[in-house]
């Protein structure tokens, strides 16, 4: 037992020390280290920052949910006695969840304070706006299927002149976002690719250079996984670094987005402000960074290092 547990320190000791000397490699090449480590830094932060723009347009997105009307005008001869029979009908659908009468003078003094064309609406011989009827869909019909079902039956009724689902716009800006997060699952894919790709050229220069060394330590009996650890803390410290040199980028991104962001949400009255993920992405860009720098110089000395023989 006490073998075993000298054996299990020996080993981490080794690995510790090991992974100081590939820090201490990377500290001495300062230039050369720093440029690989802001390539690696950028490629994780592009599209960290695309994900978390995307996740503030759906939490933007989610915040209208509730405001999806369908809006109805009703005919020129609908009177407001007509109004109660059909508004209470409306309400009996299971699909809607609420429905609001505006009458036409209520439509007309709206318009009169939104336009600020109060004069000119004086001057008109009768009031050109029909009756309106707004309907809140429930909750269970906000997908777009049902939501389109449910206008295509509103807009049949005799009482009603025009049909118009206000949140369209909405639903355009959702496959959108669909296609955004296709997008920015794609683009992190090939930056990911280019991060192996660059960890993987800087292992292979770093085993060209030692390539003497890795002879002369096989010649005395090290073995591959020997010669293969030290440039596997290289990676890993390349990858790692890069991880966090992304996150310290996105950091400083949303901090200048910010500012414009919340004095645009006051001007438009809403409580939206910009989340950050900053918690999340700490945790996420070091990990993937990480590993992808191990991955990259796995494969960058799997590919060279047998070819390094001692003759």
């Amino acid at each position: 037992m006490r073998f075993l547990e000298f054996n299990l320190k020996n080993y981490a000791l080794r690995h510790m020390q090991v992974m100081l000397f590939s820090l201490g490699q990377l500290w001495r090449q300062p230039l050369a280290s720093s440029m690989t480590v802001f390539v690696i830094g950028i490629a994780l932060a592009m599209p960290a920052g695309l994900y978390v723009l995307l996740q503030n347009l759906n939490q933007v997105s989610n915040q209208w949910d509730d405001a999806s009307q369908i809006s109805l005008f009703m005919q020129a001869d609908f009177t407001d006695q007509q109004a109660k029979q059909f508004t209470d009908t409306l309400r009996a659908w299971p699909d809607i969840a609420a429905v609001e009468y505006q009458t036409a003078n209520q439509s007309l003094e709206e318009f009169r304070q939104l336009s600020g064309l109060g004069d000119l609406l004086n001057t008109l011989p009768s009031n050109p706006l029909p009756a309106l009827v707004m309907v809140n869909p429930s909750k269970n019909s906000l997908r777009p299927d049902a939501v389109g079902s449910l206008l295509a039956r509103l807009e049949i009724l005799p009482e009603v002149e025009q049909a118009q689902l206000d949140m369209e716009w909405l639903q355009r800006l959702r496959s959108m976002s669909k296609t955004g997060q296709r997008g920015i699952s794609l683009l992190a894919i090939l930056l990911s690719l280019s991060v192996l790709l660059v960890i993987g050229n800087t292992i292979r220069l770093a085993i060209l250079n030692r390539q003497a060394e890795i002879k002369v330590t096989k010649l005395v009996g090290g073995t591959n996984a020997f010669v293969r650890r030290p440039f596997l803390y290289t990676g890993f410290w390349y990858g790692t670094l890069g991880g966090i040199v992304a996150w310290l980028t996105l950091l400083f991104t949303l901090s200048l987005l910010s500012g414009p962001i919340n004095e645009l949400s006051l001007l438009y009255n809403s409580p939206f402000s910009l989340q950050w993920l900053t918690g999340q992405m700490f945790i996420v860009l070091p990990l993937s960074g990480m590993t992808l720098g191990v991955l990259g110089a796995w494969l960058a000395v799997g590919r060279h290092l047998s070819a390094i023989e001692p003759r």
